[in-house]
Order: structure tokens, then C-alpha cells, then sequence
């Protein structure tokens, strides 16, 4: 492959979250684009997290190097200060450098959707703003050191919801709308902080985002994905809905464009979705399409019309 094609060789990234999801994606499409990505995350082959999925770091750190990429399995738990600074330092030790870090560890697991702060399990609760934002503080505490060693280190914190469209809404529950809004800002923080030193912050989320645990939800698997929209309506998402979804893809590719545009500067501490930094460098999801999920939403689904994602994908 050429240069054009591999813009992220010699390119170092640390992927906190990669087991699946949004992080599974970024961490193969920089892995394609030719970086060296250590894949941390909690579920391993030997044994599973409290997500209790069969999704494993090692099995992304596959992905990585099936795409043409350098990838590195790391067992650590980000909310335990000391295995992240074992893992920072093993990334010192062989490499010498960090040029991204990717915060993805986000918690949806603990979401109790309809449950008012009164009624949440308090341990729940707090697990999910743990797991959600304090691994991505602890993160970045530890790797920012090595990271800003050289000029043009880029730090994305993976989110749900932009600053623009979470500011005036109500996310769902207390616990989940705390977290959400919290990563908007630490991107925005961090980003003040980096400028300094010739770094970029950026929070990204991704629409909806057609995981594997999205995928078991509707019973269906990513090549007959669509499958779902026909499915009779139930309380839970609607079906027709799904149609606006996108795979990790679709945040991986754009990911990977941020990471290898040398003015990403422009980037720092903006709150963006994947569909803005898709149209910008001119990525797609894995069918070629570019879902506008969140657009979709504002003008479709809070309006109450009819599922229907025409011009929108």
C-alpha cells in the first residue's frame, strides 16, 4: 500500500475500550490506515467483564492486524490508576511514543433507562459515571505525559450526543445525562490545556450506533441488519428507526482521517458526530453510505413523523 493509503505508519494510538463497539471500530480503521494500536479493555479470553459479552481484546487486536495495522492486546482495567500506568509505560518502553489516545469506555451497560435519581441503585448509578468518565480522567492523567512529549498528539473522547444537541435535552436518566455532558466538557478542557503544547482534543459520538450489543437487541446480525427495521414495534426503540443506524465503521474511518490530518487543530475542543467528520474528509460507513443519525432525530423522530430516513443516510 502507499503512503496515501497507510497515512498512520510509524503512528502510535492507544484504543482505552477497544473490546467492541465505537472502540473496536476506531481501533481497526487506525490499524488500516497503518498505525500501531494497543487494544486495552477488560474482556479477554480468559475472562469475561461484568458486560458478560463474548467480545475480547485479543479478538480486536486481531481485527487490527487483519486490516494491515500493528495490534496489541492489553488486559486493563481503567479505572484502577496503577494497571494504567503499567500499560502507559509498556507503551514508553517499546515504542517511546503516543500520538492518540482514544477514551471509549462509556458503561451503557449500567443504564437504567425510565428510572428517576431516587429510584437508580446507587451503585449502578455510580458504576456507570465510573466507568463512563472517570476511566477516561484516569486515562488521560496517566497518557497525556507521554503523549505531548511530541507536537501533534491528538486525544478523542468518544461520547453520546453533541454539547449542542445535549445542552437543552434530558438524557435519559440523571446518571447517564451526568456522564454524557461531562465528556463534552473534558474534551473541551483538555483541549485548552493541549493547544498549549501543540495537541487537539475532540469529543466524538457516533448515531446509532449498531454495535454488537445493538445487534443482539434486535436479533439480528450485521449482514441482515435491516432485517430489524421490519419487526413489529414493541416499548423499546422502534424498528423503523433502526434504518438511520450505523456501524463502528462509520466513527473508525473518520477517526482515523482526524488522526492523520496534520491542521486537526481545527478540531480542538469541538463536541462534533461522526456524520460532521465523515462529510468533511469524505468517509463512509463500511456500505458506502453516511448515516446523519442525530439530524435524523432532531427532524424526524422529536417531531413524531413517520420513520423515514430518505435524504438522510
Amino acid at each position: 500500500m502507499t503512503s496515501a493509503e497507510r497515512p498512520l505508519s510509524g503512528v502510535v494510538a492507544l484504543v482505552a475500550g477497544a473490546t467492541r463497539g465505537a472502540g473496536r471500530g476506531i481501533a481497526v480503521a487506525l490499524g488500516a490506515a497503518g498505525a500501531t494500536v494497543y487494544c486495552s479493555g477488560r474482556s479477554n479470553r480468559g475472562r469475561r467483564s461484568d458486560y458478560d459479552r463474548p467480545e475480547t481484546v485479543e479478538q480486536t487486536a486481531d481485527l487490527v492486524e487483519a486490516a494491515g495495522g500493528t495490534g496489541i492486546a492489553c488486559i486493563t482495567d481503567h479505572l484502577d490508576p496503577a494497571q494504567v500506568r503499567t500499560l502507559v509505560s509498556r507503551i514508553d518502553h517499546e515504542q517511546g511514543r503516543l500520538d492518540v489516545l482514544v477514551n471509549d469506555i462509556g458503561g451503557e451497560h449500567y443504564v437504567d433507562f425510565g428510572k428517576t435519581v431516587w429510584e437508580y441503585d446507587l451503585d449502578r448509578g455510580l458504576a456507570l459515571l465510573r466507568a463512563g468518565l472517570e476511566t477516561h480522567l484516569i486515562t488521560s492523567a496517566v497518557a497525556l505525559g507521554l503523549l505531548t512529549r511530541r507536537p501533534g498528539g491528538l486525544v478523542v473522547e468518544v461520547t453520546d450526543g453533541t454539547t449542542t444537541f445535549n445542552t437543552p435535552r434530558f438524557r435519559e436518566t440523571v446518571f447517564m445525562d451526568v456522564t454524557k455532558h461531562a465528556v463534552n466538557r473534558l474534551a473541551w478542557g483538555q483541549g485548552h490545556e493541549l493547544e498549549r503544547v501543540g495537541g487537539t482534543a475532540v469529543a466524538v459520538t457516533p448515531g446509532w450506533l449498531r454495535s454488537e450489543m445493538m445487534l443482539d437487541v434486535f436479533g439480528v446480525r450485521e449482514d441482515s441488519w435491516l432485517e430489524a427495521t421490519k419487526q413489529p414495534k414493541t416499548d423499546g426503540p422502534d424498528p423503523a428507526d433502526f434504518a438511520i443506524s450505523e456501524s463502528p465503521a462509520m466513527i473508525g474511518r473518520a477517526v482515523a482521517a482526524l488522526a492523520a490530518d496534520p491542521d486537526k487543530a481545527r478540531w480542538n475542543k469541538a463536541s462534533v458526530t461522526s456524520h460532521a467528520l465523515a462529510e468533511h474528509y469524505g468517509t463512509t460507513d463500511a456500505d458506502g453510505s453516511r448515516p446523519d443519525a442525530w439530524r435524523y432525530v432532531e427532524e424526524v423522530r422529536e417531531r413524531g413523523l413517520p420513520a423515514d430516513v430518505t435524504g438522510y443516510r
